[in-house]
């Protein structure tokens, strides 16, 4: 089953490209999970959640994010963190 990343981004964002570098690198050959953009700009409810946070990256179906800065080291935390059972 692939897993989606969304990236909050929006145009012009220099530091979405370093995001979207860290997000490739950490994702090469991991073909059950992929990321996809998520343009901010197109709707006023995320850029009151994510305008001044930008980039952020979520896991599609998890509450918790991870907003800037990241990098590897920082993203394969949170996807270990959010894709693992979690247990009580």
């Amino acid at each position: 089953m692939t897993q989606t990343l969304l990236l909050y981004t929006t145009t012009g964002c220099h530091l979405c490209e370093q995001a979207e570098e860290v997000l490739n690198s950490v994702l090469d050959g991991n073909p059950s999970l992929h990321w996809t953009p998520v343009e901010i700009s197109d709707d006023p409810a995320l850029v009151s959640a994510y305008g001044l946070r930008i980039p952020v990256i979520r896991l599609q179906g998890q509450d918790a994010d991870l907003g800037w800065p990241f990098d590897d080291a920082a993203v394969s935390h949170y996807l270990a963190r959010v894709t693992l059972p979690h247990r009580d």
